[in-house]
């Protein structure tokens, strides 16, 4: 793999709440090179987008916590650095498109104003030169007539449209690595693939690292090179995203990939499912989190857990029994 651009070790984060301690991202270590796009997938409450949160150091403290690991961008850990010094790379160096572009655009400020405000934080430009940046930002996300778009306010866009503003304010700085958490959640089947294409074009021109968290499976075979699969906040699985798809080696991964409709499968048959429910965070079993739902489980997994071992060149599993 080229020179990584971000450098996980060993993440843990955890969160303090009324039934305990919560150990939402346990361990985590993977790296994310120049160019590529890292998906990371999973069901809801795996930890993917605490991950993400981590990695800007974004989680709320209380009741929030980094306990341990490093996070090393441009060999910089990022968990050393200060508030002003964390202000001054989150928008400019690392860029993240959040779930809901509702909710996270700001509700009384123009489109225009929003994605120029970045440009006059870290370039020092001037607003007219800001603002002539954002109009040519919209532009390159295909929003027509830009230019009266500057002056737009965030409900008068569709919700593809405040998508692709999100994309336009995350490319503002040119960074190096953009985070995209489920970026087309509540958007139609048409509009994902339009955003998706969009955004996979723009950082392989850009050459910006990307990571892509998600639940779909079907996106992460047609915009990622490689995969981590995350279950009850531990990375389970992680590979090139050929090697994933052609030969998984962990259970859980394994029917994530048989749940998805095949164009040859018979549609008379209901599509396989993984029995029972993801794991109570504050509560983990003492051995493999998926063991309880895992159909080749046995006393080893029960007692202990499997730790990341090699499957072939840069493919990893952490499962005693495949």
């Amino acid at each position: 793999m080229a020179t990584p651009v971000l450098q996980v070790r060993n993440l843990t984060t955890r969160f303090k709440t009324e039934r305990g301690v919560v150990t939402a991202v346990d361990n985590v270590s993977f790296e994310v090179a120049a160019g590529e796009t890292l998906a990371i997938v999973g069901e809801s409450g795996s930890g993917k987008s605490v991950t993400s949160m981590s990695i800007l150091r974004l989680i709320p403290s209380p009741p929030g916590r980094i306990e341990n690991g490093e996070i090393l961008f441009d060999g910089k850990d990022l968990l050393k650095l200060n508030e002003d010094e964390m202000r001054a790379i989150r928008g400019d160096r690392i860029a993240m498109i959040f779930q809901d572009s509702m909710s996270s655009l700001n509700p009384s400020i123009t489109i225009g104003k929003q994605i120029a405000e970045p440009i006059t934080l870290h370039r020092n430009a001037s607003w007219n030169e800001a603002y002539e940046k954002a109009r040519d930002l919209l532009s390159m996300v295909q929003i027509p007539d830009a230019q009266s778009r500057l002056s737009v306010y965030p409900h008068q866009f569709s919700g593809g449209m405040r998508q692709r503003s999100m994309i336009a304010m995350a490319l503002a700085c040119q960074p190096k690595l953009i985070i995209a958490d489920e970026p087309t959640t509540a958007l139609d089947v048409t509009v994902q693939a339009q955003i998706l294409d969009l955004l996979k074009d723009l950082t392989q021109k850009a050459q910006t690292s990307m990571i892509l968290i998600t639940h779909d499976m079907g996106v992460v075979a047609r915009y990622a090179d490689r995969v981590a699969v995350m279950y009850g906040g531990r990375i389970v699985e992680q590979g090139p995203a050929r090697e994933i798809f052609n030969r998984p080696a962990h259970p859980y991964t394994q029917g994530l990939l048989a749940s998805i409709p095949r164009i040859d499968s018979d549609p008379s048959q209901p599509l396989p499912a993984i029995e029972g429910m993801p794991p109570d965070l504050s509560a983990l079993p003492v051995g493999c989190a998926f063991a309880p739902r895992c159909p080749k489980a046995t006393r080893e997994c029960e007692a202990s857990r499997p730790a990341l071992a090699k499957v072939s060149e840069g493919h990893l599993k952490a499962c005693f029994n495949t």
